[in-house]
């Protein structure tokens, strides 16, 4: 090899090392950039809601903690205040409830499809249409339900097949276009799984003399089960975390009911409108959306934390 041609060689070497390294480099940081946010709202919540910083109190060392979670009322602005979370709960449960009860089986449904019997040009046309869906503005989504599913729906059905009356504001409409809105994210992540699985398994499934359906369902959806669990719990712990939608066609009212058509209140849009509000900053009121919004992370973490059991628990692996 000629003199020049090993310099070149080298130079292309060193090159590539450093290139390599400054994207690690680039890599680390970003992982430790989102290491630092998650430690920083963790710090936020915990020093205004349980710690307290400074000569400040946190929310829980003048508000008990069994108080919290034990009253049945939420008016933090009347009186001496009152600060039971359970209203707050019994919304969010009711709309992620509703909205699992609808916008799970439809994505699972629609993937099963998209995946197992629908041509390469219907799935071309529905794909698309489905990114559509998902990127309408929450907004939207909140005045659909409010102008819409609730006068023309909600209503209707409560008062002439019910015969009880239904809020203009209402769970039960918030929760059906929650619904409608987590359909696309779990019939995308569900169709990436079911499509994952080895077409061997199919193949095998038809020699035996299987149907497409028993395919479907007898074979590849149970091959695919811990990636549809884990779409499943992402779609609920997105309904959890939905704020715009819940504010405007559930309503801002706290109650502790077992009905779904009256008007309720969930955790976020507790925060939203707490935040807006006239509470003082530093007063017991203020710092009671910490609280709250310190409940909701716990939550959501726990159900982080059993998806990856899921995962960790029911996965395939093929060879």
């Amino acid at each position: 090899m000629l003199p020049s041609s090993k310099h070149s060689l080298s130079a292309k070497t060193n090159f590539r090392r450093i290139w390599e390294g400054i994207v690690l480099t680039s890599l680390m940081f970003c992982a430790t950039v989102s290491v630092f946010v998650t430690a920083a709202i963790i710090f936020v919540l915990v020093s205004e809601s349980v710690v307290g910083i400074g000569d400040s109190l946190a929310f829980f060392q003048e508000v008990s903690l069994w108080s919290f979670l034990t009253d049945t009322a939420w008016a933090p602005q009347y009186g001496e205040g009152q600060f039971g979370i359970l209203p707050l709960l019994a919304g969010t449960l009711w709309v992620t409830g509703i909205a699992s009860v609808i916008g799970l089986p439809v994505g699972l449904a629609s993937a099963v499809y998209l995946s197992e019997y629908a041509s390469p040009k219907t799935r071309g046309i529905i794909k698309p249409l489905l990114e559509v869906l998902a990127g309408i503005p929450t907004v939207v989504y909140g005045f659909f339900a409010l102008f819409f599913v609730t006068p023309l729906l909600i209503k209707p059905f409560a008062e002439n097949v019910l015969g009880i009356e239904a809020n203009i504001f209402n769970a039960m409409s918030g929760g059906i276009v929650v619904g409608i809105m987590i359909i696309p994210m779990v019939t995308s992540l569900s169709e990436d799984v079911i499509r994952a699985v080895p077409r061997g398994l199919r193949e095998a499934g038809y020699a035996l003399g299987s149907t497409r359906f028993d395919v479907s369902t007898k074979i590849v959806v149970p091959a695919a089960l811990s990636g549809i669990l884990a779409s499943f719990l992402l779609a609920i712990s997105r309904a959890l975390g939905e704020t715009m939608v819940v504010m405007i066609a559930v309503g801002a009212q706290p109650k502790l009911t077992w009905n779904p058509f009256e008007t309720m209140c969930t955790m976020t849009a507790n925060i939203a409108s707490m935040a807006n509000g006239d509470a003082g900053t530093g007063s017991v009121e203020y710092r009671s959306i910490y609280a709250v919004a310190f409940t909701l992370f716990i939550i959501t973490m726990g159900m982080n934390i059993f998806s990856q059991f899921i995962l960790n628990r029911y996965r395939e692996v093929y060879h």
